[in-house]
């Protein structure tokens, strides 16, 4: 039992913010398992060939992937002290590996070059003040409008990775986007593994269960590993009713001792020698917007959730937060594996319990040890997290209540931002849309006045995001 007053009870606030090191063991295992799938995904993702033909190799991107996350994950819980883990950010790794790295002349060197100064313009950007004045600036009714975006949409990641909501393919689009199951009907031993952690998350969270949602992840992937053992149902898209990446298997060999020579193989200023500067800035831009304000928005979710916000909606030490976050995309930039950020999956750790940063610890050591065991790592399905995310975002939709609805000046922007979040799969673009229409909303109002300086440039800023799809073609990029 942790003695109150002691140097780890000290350094780490355990007591102040209420928590036990047991809550933050249970929450930092719940995080990693929540998260540990981007080691599997982040080599499927970048595992095309860059213009010339190279590839980063999957076995080499798995490894420094964990490393990468691991040591970022471990900084943030004992510098930083909140129980936010980092790893390679989705949404990133896609638009690097789709976007930038299919223009001609580049190698991936050269991309991760324009990942790395991404990350050193949003570190200037920190330690000037201003990503943090952005953040104070921003309303307390939008910051909460956040937290209920980040809610649903890790509720949708949960159900589109269990298959328990599908895309619907329709070339016409006479259709919606989205489905319940494989064709409207539930199928296949993945879906009821699913079912079964999910209806187990809620009976354990109903009546309190400490570890419930861990309990929740290990027995549904036990009966997940039964089930594959007995039917195999193999892996989507080949099989529909398949897993949907991980199938629950146990490996053959356990530890595989890891290649990093990826790291440091970067070529800080190679896209400029290639593309020019114009193109070359623009595609910094866009990498460096999507990873500003993806952190902030994630961060602000968490720390409400977790309760570690003041009366104000503000972090306390906001800076350091924001500090590792872009080391974070200097780190992934370097070490080949796509800039790193906050991840959403550590609501699932303080739906656990986490309150400090010693759950970090926790789930930087696994990642850590997933450097070796990444056979391992693959064991844990999707479909077995899945349900923590679903109740985890239940929790923080349950803010909602917290928005002034009587006010259209703040209400129409909150709405945008949380709705765009999870419809268009991205936090980036819900900010967007709730920040601008902020701007618009009041200025309409007759309130122009009362729109803080920095809304403004930011609302701008996401004006010329939104419309470089039209501007890159423009000058060629795409």
């Amino acid at each position: 039992m942790l003695k109150q007053g002691s140097a780890l009870d000290r350094f780490f606030h355990i007591s102040t913010r209420g928590s036990s090191v047991s809550r933050e063991f249970r929450g930092g295992l719940a995080t990693f398992f929540a998260m540990s799938y981007i080691v599997v995904l982040n080599p499927l993702i970048l595992s095309g060939a860059d213009s010339t033909g190279g590839e980063l190799g999957p076995a080499r991107v798995a490894a420094v992937t964990a490393l990468v996350a691991g040591v970022l994950t471990i900084l943030m819980g004992v510098w930083a002290k909140y129980p936010f883990a980092l790893a390679t950010g989705l949404g990133v790794n896609a638009y690097v590996a789709v976007t930038v790295a299919s223009n001609p002349g580049l190698t991936w060197p050269d991309v991760m070059g324009l990942v790395v100064l991404s990350g050193v313009t949003m570190l200037i950007l920190v330690l000037t003040g201003f990503r943090t004045a952005v953040f104070n600036a921003v309303p307390p009714s939008l910051k909460t409008a956040i937290v209920v975006g980040i809610g649903l949409f890790i509720a949708l990641i949960g159900l589109v990775n269990a298959g328990f909501v599908r895309r619907i393919p329709d070339e016409a689009g006479t259709t919606v986007p989205v489905g319940l199951g494989f064709g409207g009907v539930l199928l296949g031993w993945p879906t009821l593994v699913f079912v079964f952690g999910l209806i187990l998350t809620i009976a354990l969270v109903v009546k309190k269960v400490k570890g419930a949602i861990l309990i929740s992840i290990i027995a549904a992937t036990i009966l997940a590993v039964i089930i594959e053992a007995i039917f195999p149902s193999g892996v989507r898209p080949q099989d529909p009713t398949g897993w949907s990446l991980v199938v629950p298997q146990v490996p053959e060999t356990w530890i595989q001792l890891p290649d990093l020579s990826l790291i440091g193989d970067v070529n800080i200023f190679g896209a400029f020698t290639h593309l020019g500067v114009t193109a070359a800035s623009l595609l910094a831009f866009t990498i460096l917007l999507s990873i500003f304000f993806d952190a902030m928005g994630t961060m602000v979710g968490l720390a409400n959730e977790a309760g570690l916000t003041d009366e104000e909606g503000n972090i306390p030490n906001a800076d350091r937060v924001l500090i590792v976050d872009a080391l974070g995309a200097i780190a992934g930039g370097a070490g080949s594996v796509s800039s790193n950020q906050i991840y959403v999956e550590s609501g699932a750790g303080i739906g656990e319990g986490a309150r400090t940063g010693l759950a970090n610890v926790f789930t930087g050591l696994l990642f850590l040890l997933a450097v070796l065991f990444t056979p391992l790592v693959a064991i844990v399905p999707f479909e077995a997290v899945a349900p923590a995310l679903v109740v985890v975002g239940f929790m923080m939709v349950a803010q909602v209540g917290r928005i002034d609805w009587s006010d259209w000046g703040v209400a129409i922007p909150a709405f945008l931002t949380f709705t765009l979040m999870p419809f268009t799969y991205s936090i980036a673009n819900g900010l967007g849309a709730g920040f601008i229409a902020f701007v618009l909303v009041r200025s309409f109002q007759g309130r122009a006045r009362e729109i803080h300086p920095l809304m403004w440039g930011v609302a701008a800023a996401f004006v010329i995001f939104f419309g470089l799809g039209p501007i890159e073609q423009a000058l060629g990029v795409r």
